[in-house]
């Protein structure tokens, strides 16, 4: 399997790229990878490792679109950035999945416009799993689309069960709405249209879900539209380091409160790792026609491997011909 990585995207490239990508080929069999960027910069981070470099490879890319940047516009003229190198890998069928830590706008618009939907989907959608009480959970969309008809809310239900179903491995995953209130009636136009066809798809639907209760993971796929679900996905980031610096300040106290933090150590390193968005690897773009995956900005070298194993798992599940399948058969 070739995967094809954005040398120049997220807080930290091209260095966590490089090391990420060495760390993937060392623990993971049958890849190879290949890294956008400037050839020379990207040369430098790999010449300060030794790894097989059978295994990587570098596409000389000499524009890089900033987070500041109107992402259509960038996309459609910066041709020679490696974000846009990477998707026409995929595109041209030279590569078989793509990761980017970069400007989330710029690889969503990128990976539309390029490599295009599959056919049926109306909007694809960001699809990030996030942890929980219970056990993992997806919430869908998370930011590509602001706002949605209640079609696209399906179609993102749909998406969710295959990707969750087989990437997961949960047969018939609940599918919950996202709402102020856990009464059909409750919400707005959007989300009571949405809720009837919900209803009438063939799906595990469960109903509305409140947010106060999506942090238990009791419901596996969460749709909502993207506005929703990236200030879900941003505020359950704070909480979780909110709770993280407030545990390790009150345990630094006190020497009682350090001698208990010892005892507690693998309880807290097992809740750290639980709720570490870094053993997840980057969010799902599903609906284009090609395994993309979105790799958080701040990722480390972590992160990056762990996107490329998400990859690798996209691709060994075919998910992108079940989505197909799955449109076609369910489609409203």
């Amino acid at each position: 399997m070739k995967i094809v990585i954005d040398g120049m995207g997220g807080d930290y490239a091209p260095s966590v790229v490089v090391e990420g990508c060495i760390e993937a080929i060392r623990e993971l069999s049958n890849i190879e990878m290949i890294i956008t960027g400037p050839e020379d910069i990207i040369s430098k981070e790999l010449n300060k490792h030794e790894y097989n470099t059978d295994k990587i490879s570098i596409l000389n890319a000499n524009e890089v679109i900033t987070n500041n940047e109107h992402p259509v516009m960038a996309v459609r003229r910066k041709k020679d950035s490696s974000i846009s190198k990477a998707l026409n890998l995929v595109k041209n069928g030279k590569a078989d999945a793509v990761i980017s830590a970069g400007s989330t706008g710029a690889f969503l618009a990128g990976a539309t416009l390029i490599i295009g939907r599959i056919k049926g989907v109306n909007r694809p959608a960001l699809a990030p799993i996030m942890p929980g009480k219970d056990g993992p959970f997806m919430i869908i969309d998370c930011g590509a689309n602001a706002e949605c008809k209640p079609i696209n809310l399906v179609q993102f239900a749909q998406m969710g069960e295959v990707y969750f179903e087989n990437i997961l491995k949960v047969k018939t995953p609940s599918v919950g709405l996202i709402n102020i209130g856990a009464e059909e009636e409750k919400g707005n136009e959007l989300t009571k249209e949405a809720h009837k066809l919900l209803q009438e798809c063939n799906l595990n639907f469960v109903g509305n879900v409140e947010p106060r209760d999506i942090p238990q993971g009791k419901v596996n796929v969460l749709v909502c539209d993207g506005f929703i679900g990236n200030t879900v996905l941003k505020m359950y980031e704070g909480v979780a380091q909110s709770i993280f610096s407030t545990l390790k300040k009150e345990i630094m106290s006190s020497f009682t409160t350090k001698m208990g933090g010892v005892l507690l150590k693998p309880v807290f390193e097992k809740f750290k790792k639980d709720y570490d968005y870094s053993e997840y690897g980057g969010a799902a773009f599903l609906g284009v026609n090609g395994i993309c995956i979105k790799a958080h900005g701040s990722s480390d070298s972590k992160a990056i491997k762990n996107a490329i194993r998400q990859a690798i798992n996209f691709y060994e599940n075919d998910v992108i011909t079940k989505i197909k399948v799955h449109i076609e058969d369910k489609m409203v």
